[in-house]
């Protein structure tokens, strides 16, 4: 049978068999916006909460900034820094050093503690760019692929730039080909609850939903993708608090994780937009219904 992990992604271990294939690298696609690095927060909190540790490999934003926008999400990265969480900031830094020099040294380190390890790269696009020779990407790319799927599941982001008439850029083609898995993202600034889709491009050794499926973000839970249609009621605002405590109530029956309560309770508190709740807290629920 093969083992799985749940992504902590709502609404997305539904359509992939119920989580990733452990040791595998996934691709999140997506052009500016669309919340690449919300989903690479949220796979690594998942991991941590589940007594996991998560390793993120910055190429861009200092650690500083990762936990800051962690928590403008509602997640706290800081009591978990240097505990089960680590960081490396690569910004500057010579990539195919540290790729063909330091990684292996790196991770031959931490198989010997043989902690399960949820790896993050954000985002590979510098590692990309670093050189305009395909066949060196391709090189540059597998070497750093391999070696981390020996830690655990890795997660990547790519920047997207694509053409008009393209479906996907030029130049995440080559992390597209070379991962287990991808997760395309994109942003309809058109107004409304579910404006950005969600899409898989592909998922080897499993069955996946083939669907265009809207997601949103949430403080206090962050990205929830819906992936099954559910009836909401029109409601205003003044209805919200009902919603909120019809889902505490609903999590008690079910025996909800601590935790999970606590992320309801925060959506409560944190409740500014204009459109009903009740969307986003059945598809929560129902991913800790049998």
């Amino acid at each position: 049978m093969i083992k799985r992990i749940e992504t902590g992604i709502y609404g997305v271990d539904q359509i992939i068999e119920g989580g990733l294939i452990e040791n595998t690298a996934i691709t999140v696609v997506g052009a500016s916006g669309t919340g690449k690095t919300t989903f690479a927060i949220q796979f690594a909190m998942k991991g941590i909460e589940k007594g996991e540790q998560a390793l993120f490999v910055t190429l861009e934003e200092s650690p500083k900034q990762i936990m800051l926008e962690a928590e403008m999400m509602g997640w706290d990265m800081k009591k978990h820094h240097e505990k089960s969480l680590f960081f490396i900031h690569l910004s500057g830094q010579n990539f195919k050093e540290m790729i063909e020099e330091q990684l292996p040294k790196l991770v031959k380190a931490r198989k010997d503690y043989d902690i399960k390890t949820r790896v993050i790269i954000d985002p590979l696009t510098p590692v990309i760019w670093s050189t305009k020779d395909k066949l060196s990407q391709r090189e540059l790319l597998e070497k750093l692929f391999s070696p981390l799927k020996e830690l655990g599941t890795v997660m990547a982001t790519v920047e997207e730039h694509s053409k008009p008439g393209e479906i996907v850029g030029e130049d995440v083609l080559l992390p597209i080909y070379l991962s287990d898995g991808v997760f395309h993202l994109e942003y309809f600034p058109v107004g409304g609850a579910f404006n950005r889709t969600f899409k898989i491009i592909k998922m080897r050794g499993t069955n996946h939903g083939e669907g265009l499926y809207p997601y949103v973000f949430v403080k206090g839970a962050g990205v929830v993708v819906r992936s099954t249609p559910v009836e909401v009621n029109e409601e205003t605002k003044a209805d919200y608090d009902e919603s909120f405590k019809s889902a505490l109530e609903t999590a008690e029956a079910i025996d909800l994780p601590e935790l999970m309560v606590e992320k309801i309770e925060r959506m409560r508190e944190e409740w500014n937009y204009n459109y009903s709740p009740d969307e986003i807290l059945e598809i929560i629920l129902s991913s800790y219904r049998d």
